[in-house]
């Protein structure tokens, strides 16, 4: 344990107030094997162990390190509301909890989520008074013989091929905040480039009479625009900042231009009510045939697959210093952004994302539904997937770096002649998403099962290994007739490709451990390194061939005219997967500076760009 806060930065960045309280740190923390603890009376006796929250029990940083299955696990924390705080409502909010969370405050329930991604609150009104002391008891249930979304979470004990250690119950900031019985809820921003203008939906907990709402968008200069309107008519107040020519500054990754952004809510007499800081940026993402533009333009989308686990803290960071180290670390590399792989990030690393000019699609942990232990596959999605990436979409929507979304990735079933769970529950996932966010393209599903003709992003997945192959593999898309991921025996997995934007969205996966090869090598070949480690196809027998071929691979991409952009597997070594990068602990693995000019070559696809332009 340490008696240092972890992670003690404001978990929320897009909507900040000043009266707010980190409750990161150690809590009372007990296992319950059997998800008994209900009947055992653990909601009001004291636990027999510890945790540092939030880190995860079977995190090293957690202090437990317990890696067995957990049915269920119960948290308990004592904290003093501030005096100050009196005659405000008191939030208590929950980052994430993995994966299905109950929470008592003083004896009494206060909040139910299902779900082990995204956010969730109470309002402990009623419940606990400023200047007292609240009892605060959360119980999280995550038993492996249920169906739901988990991501790289292994169903078994051992971590194998590419599950990982799983993650029980609280893995991100536990908070709380006061706000007035009038507040903004949460912050909506719709960026409008063709008319350099943002539209800022705020809404409001109550429509109360003579109440208007007011944002300032500012820059260094000074107040760029604002604008007021009243808040007591709509139930969602909307306001529109026009932004004058000379202060328009489009958000890109050459330029990352983030406005400050202040959002007021004041009663009929004009005092204040509410008041939050904020930022936003105007950047626009199209389509036009085979090319994703950002702001117009052709910007070959050079991707790094990322699945942000930590050796010593699994699904979360250990610090926010280390969010900033993984994107910076992708950049020095030469990559311009990354997919977040079968995760749903701490909404901090987006904030980073957002200032540091750091393209990301947005994806769902939706991997691990198949249950009973056995090897997890994703053909039989709930209902609850949509609700969960809704939840997604709401607390990410305001994010410029997010320049598309992905809901499910390598489902892979058979077409069938009659619609199946896996039919209905990514036409809803995908339909759900285009009316959440019409600004950004929507892929139905990465790799394997396209199901949806409307998709606006079409892709593959592919791990050969060979550049030439490689290449030759990849020019049927000139044709219209692009690399499909299908069965071993052929059979389709998707509805045709017809014309979209197209990507390779992983490949590469290039499996390189030094240390490992050279203990093989001693071993006179006995194949040892294949027991503790794995990575895609055959390995390469030297640093020097991992160079050679991961520079034809991205050549063969980079030279394709059709394709828009790529996604390399990985950023990092995890665990028995060696085949990022970087090592599992962010230590140097590869000549960076290789790696970066193997992609430094103009895409052909932006090349096209540049011809094109009038008066080339």
């Amino acid at each position: 344990m340490t008696s240092a806060q972890p992670k003690p930065e404001h978990p929320r960045p897009q909507l900040f107030r000043q009266n707010w309280i980190n409750l990161n740190g150690t809590w009372g923390f007990e296992i319950d094997a059997s998800d008994s603890g209900l009947e055992r009376g653990l909601v009001t006796r004291e636990l027999q162990g510890e945790i540092l929250v939030p880190f995860a029990p079977e995190s090293a940083l957690s202090g437990v390190e317990h890696v067995d299955f957990m049915e269920a696990v119960w948290y308990r924390h004592t904290v003093t509301v501030p005096q100050e705080w009196a005659g405000q409502r008191i939030l208590l909010h929950f980052g994430a909890v993995d994966h299905d969370a109950t929470v008592w405050v003083n004896g009494v329930e206060v909040a139910r989520h299902r779900g082990g991604f995204t956010p969730f609150s109470a309002d402990l009104t009623g419940v606990a008074e400023a200047g007292a002391e609240a009892l605060i008891v959360v119980r999280a249930r995550d038993s492996r013989h249920e169906m739901q979304a988990r991501g790289k979470q292994a169903t078994w004990y051992n971590n194998t091929h590419c599950q990982y250690t799983r993650t029980t119950g609280i893995w991100q900031t536990v908070w709380m905040e006061a706000v007035p019985e009038v507040h903004i809820k949460r912050l909506r921003m719709t960026p409008n480039l063709a008319e350099s203008a943002i539209t800022l939906e705020v809404p409001v907990s109550q429509n109360r009479a003579g109440h208007s709402v007011s944002a300032v968008l500012s820059d260094k200069a000074g107040v760029t625009v604002e604008s007021a309107t009243r808040a007591d008519l709509d139930l969602t107040p909307s306001l529109r900042l026009e932004i004058p020519a000379e202060s328009l500054r489009p958000w890109s990754i050459e330029d990352p231009f983030l406005y400050d952004l202040e959002v007021t809510v004041r009663d009929a007499a004009g005092t204040v009510v509410d008041r939050v800081a904020s930022y936003a940026a105007v950047r626009s993402v199209a389509l036009d045939g085979k090319v994703v533009r950002i702001n117009g333009k052709a910007v070959f989308q050079r991707l790094i697959l990322d699945q942000g686990y930590w050796p010593e803290s699994l699904m979360t960071s250990p610090s926010d210093a280390a969010l900033v180290e993984d994107i910076e670390l992708a950049m020095r590399a030469g990559f311009n952004g990354a997919r977040l792989h079968e995760k749903v990030f701490e909404e901090r690393f987006l904030y980073h994302a957002d200032r540091l000019g750091y393209l990301v699609w947005g994806e769902f942990g939706d991997w691990g539904v198949s249950g009973g232990g056995t090897v997890g596959h994703n053909q039989k999605p709930s209902a609850s997937f949509v609700g969960q990436w809704l939840e997604v979409l709401k607390r990410d929507f305001n994010h410029p770096s997010i320049i598309g979304w992905c809901p499910l990735n390598e489902t892979h079933q058979i077409m069938h002649d009659r619609p199946t769970v896996l039919d209905d529950v990514t036409e809803a996932m995908f339909w759900a998403t285009k009316l959440a966010d019409p600004t950004r393209p929507v892929i139905d599903a990465s790799g394997y099962s396209h199901r949806i003709r409307e998709t606006d992003i079409y892709d593959s997945h592919s791990y050969e290994q060979d550049p030439d192959r490689f290449r030759i593999e990849q020019q049927g898309l000139s044709e219209g007739k692009p690399f499909i991921n299908r069965s071993h025996d052929g059979q389709e997995y998707s509805v045709p490709y017809a014309g979209q934007p197209y990507f390779v969205s992983e490949f590469g996966g290039i499996w390189w451990n030094e240390d490992e090869a050279r203990r093989a090598a001693q071993e006179a070949g006995l194949g040892t390194d294949v027991a503790t480690s794995w990575g895609y196809g055959q390995r390469v027998g030297s640093e020097e061939e991992f160079y050679e071929r991961f520079d034809g691979l991205c050549k063969a991409l980079l030279e394709n005219p059709d394709m828009f952009g790529y996604c390399y597997t990985q950023l990092t070594d995890v665990f028995q997967e060696k085949n990022g990068v970087f090592n599992f602990d962010r230590s140097t693995k590869f000549d960076v500076d290789r790696l970066r000019a193997s992609q430094a070559r103009t895409a052909a696809i932006e090349a096209m760009e540049e011809r094109d332009a009038p008066g080339m």
